[in-house]
């Protein structure tokens, strides 16, 4: 396990870790002192005549010029209690190294989970929920760093002085110490063989009720209209009921096992001290006294630890599960390739012998297909569903990679390096455009910061969309709010805004996927007249586009026909 958390840690925060670890050293160790210099206190009170003979002592004692008992035991009081709010006060400070390293790792492996499961690709995206990549982007590193490097760092900073306490006693008197030891450390033992099994099966448990609750809201509002036409909503919320009673049982475990502590530790205690006041029947009554005190003493400090180190301990095994969501996540240094460079296309694209299959045992989907498309041609791809259209149209947008075979452009092969400059040059209006939930300039220049928005573009590429009129009915133009997922707009409005976004480009190659598939007759036929109008006013424009039906290409030159394998 200790593996797989330093690999999921990046290595710009190794160093930090390091630190991260000397400061909870220091803090325990502080902690031990905050402690041990109640012990001398308690020894001036029960047993003074003692300390008088040792030679430190007298020599403190002379130097702060104190003429009996009661004056250095009041000077001592008054330097322990300096001591103590010192040493809170540099603990804070210490703390908040620990605290700013916490949560600074969890923005950063939050950002690179968010990142490495983008670069892996559509087909990654595609065979996966959304809702639980999103969740454990967002939800699962932070579990795991305030539910396990957190507690992980708690249990050191409360055993180290629990150790320490317990050897410096020692040296006051081996039998306070043996009995602290013997109080404490089996109730720890006890409680964590009771439950470690039960945290662990607890754990995984609510991280799939949590997975199902977050999958049954997303969609639900996602589907709405279809969940209400249908009346699967109390289907839906059945499911959620069932999650939520699962959770809420799980959260129920866990807060009567976070109570188990306090029981076991505060019985251990009256255990040790019934048995010290047995053995005190046995032992002169100056000597139980110190004794008792010592335990006294110890015991108050060390109550709260061994709490502390039980609490820690159930909440680590609960996560646990987080472990396993990150151990794979890349450790690359988080580049976002933001480059405006480009590969146009001024002769020819080139498809050689290219196969397909999603996974290796499945079959292909595309095999040993070849084309090649000339700059400014307008090329039909035609075919039944399944034929392998949408995935030809993925790998010539370079968002799969063909198994066999290359797609080269102007002579420059589609590969990894090359796909970010070839999308570049790329416009693309699938069958469902993807609208943000924000205003109708955003939506068009998408992915350009707001204050770099050319709206002079804008407004030309309106006009080639044929989108001038709908833009003069909206309330605020270009600011107009579209709503979620373009709720706002029509399918046909949809589709232009989608024409608009591919044009604002300025793009050497416009790949229509099923564009019109989901339009009515009248409204298909009204944007493929504007789809030819715009390719008979930007000749050097090449138009790939993908449809079932043959009417739904009238407009290009020549019409590719891929049957089903």
């Amino acid at each position: 396990m200790l593996r797989k958390i330093k690999n999921i840690i990046p290595q710009e925060f190794h160093t930090r870790a390091f630190i991260v670890a000397i400061t909870v050293l220091l803090r325990a160790i502080l902690n031990f002192f905050g402690i041990a210099m109640l012990v001398p206190l308690l020894m001036l009170i029960l047993d003074f005549e003692a300390l008088q003979s040792n030679h430190i002592v007298r020599y403190v004692y002379d130097f702060l010029g104190c003429k009996s008992h009661s004056q250095f035991v009041i000077a001592t009081a008054l330097a322990i209690v300096g001591f103590i709010a010192l040493k809170n006060m540099m603990n804070l400070w210490l703390y908040k190294y620990e605290r700013n390293f916490t949560y600074d790792l969890y923005g950063n492996l939050s950002r690179r989970l968010f990142v490495d499961y983008y670069r892996r690709g559509l087909l990654f995206v595609s065979e996966r929920n959304s809702t639980e990549l999103s969740r454990n982007v967002n939800i699962v590193c932070l579990n795991f760093v305030i539910g396990v490097l957190k507690p992980a760092a708690a249990i050191v900073g409360e055993i180290i002085p629990f150790a320490l306490i317990i050897v410096a006693i020692i040296f006051y008197d081996p039998t306070a110490s043996l009995l602290l030891a013997l109080t404490f450390v089996p109730a720890v033992w006890i409680y964590y063989s009771f439950v470690k099994e039960r945290l662990l099966k607890y754990g995984a448990e609510e991280n799939q009720a949590q997975r199902e609750k977050f999958r049954n809201v997303a969609e639900s509002f996602r589907g709405y209209t279809d969940v209400e036409i249908s009346n699967a909503f109390p289907q839906i919320i059945s499911s959620f009921n069932r999650a939520t009673d699962r959770l809420v049982a799980m959260r129920k475990r866990d807060a009567t096992l976070s109570t188990i502590p306090q029981g076991i530790t505060e019985t251990s205690l009256a255990a040790g001290m019934a048995t010290l006041i047995i053995i005190g029947a046995f032992m002169p009554e100056r000597k139980i006294g110190l004794v008792f005190g010592l335990f006294a003493v110890a015991a108050v400090r060390l109550l709260p630890s061994i709490r502390n180190i039980l609490t820690s301990l159930t909440a680590i095994r609960y996560n646990l599960h987080t472990i396993d969501t990150l151990s794979d996540i890349s450790n690359d240094k988080i580049e976002i390739d933001n480059s405006s460079e480009r590969i146009h296309l001024h002769q020819q694209m080139e498809v050689r012998n290219i196969s397909f299959r999603y996974t290796k045992n499945a079959q292909s989907v595309i095999e040993d297909f070849s084309l090649t498309i000339k700059q400014g041609e307008r090329i039909g791809i035609r075919g039944a569903s399944g034929a392998g259209k949408s995935t030809l149209m993925n790998l010539l947008l370079g968002l799969y990679a063909p198994d066999k075979g290359e797609i080269l452009i102007d002579g420059i092969k589609l590969d990894q390096t090359t796909r970010r400059k070839w999308q570049n040059s790329v416009g693309y209006v699938p069958q469902s455009v993807f609208l943000l939930d924000s205003t109708l300039l955003e939506n068009i220049a998408l992915g350009v910061p707001s204050e770099k928005i050319d709206r002079e573009r804008v407004m030309e590429v309106l006009k080639m969309a044929s989108l001038t009129e709908f833009v003069e009915r909206l309330p605020d133009g270009l600011n107009s709010s579209i709503g979620e997922a373009g709720c706002r707009v029509s399918g046909g409005e949809r589709q232009r805004i989608g024409i608009a976004r591919a044009l604002y480009k300025r793009p050497d190659i416009l790949f229509f996927d099923e564009a019109t598939s989901s339009l009515d007759r009248t409204t298909e036929q009204s944007i493929n007249s504007s789809i030819e109008e715009l390719s008979r006013n930007n000749q050097n424009i090449t138009i790939v586009a993908i449809a079932h039906r043959e009417t739904s290409l009238e407009y290009c030159d020549r019409i590719i026909n891929i049957e089903k394998l």
